[in-house]
């Protein structure tokens, strides 16, 4: 079994709006010039995790994960007004 790359922390973080009532949280890890990955979590209800930035190189990747809508520091949390496939698409 492969370990994980050592713990890191984000580099940026934030919120990024994307209706009236919601945000994702997001966050930045790795080399800021480096290849993207996004990483997306589980679910339902899930949420981003630490560890998570430790699955891909730090040298190499620019490591980018998100909460989903209503899910982790996402705002507003357990919400899913306004989360359906109409208001998505």
């Amino acid at each position: 079994m492969k370990t994980l790359y050592p713990a890191i922390e984000p580099f940026d973080q934030g919120f990024f709006k994307v209706s009236e009532l919601h945000e994702l949280y997001y966050e930045q890890s790795g080399n800021p010039n480096g290849e993207p990955v996004i990483f997306l979590h589980g679910g339902p209800g899930g949420g981003s995790s630490p560890a998570y930035r430790q699955f891909f190189d730090p040298s190499f990747y620019r490591v980018i994960i998100f909460d989903q809508r209503g899910c982790g520091q996402s705002k507003p949390l357990g919400c899913l007004e306004d989360n359906n496939t109409d208001a998505l698409i």
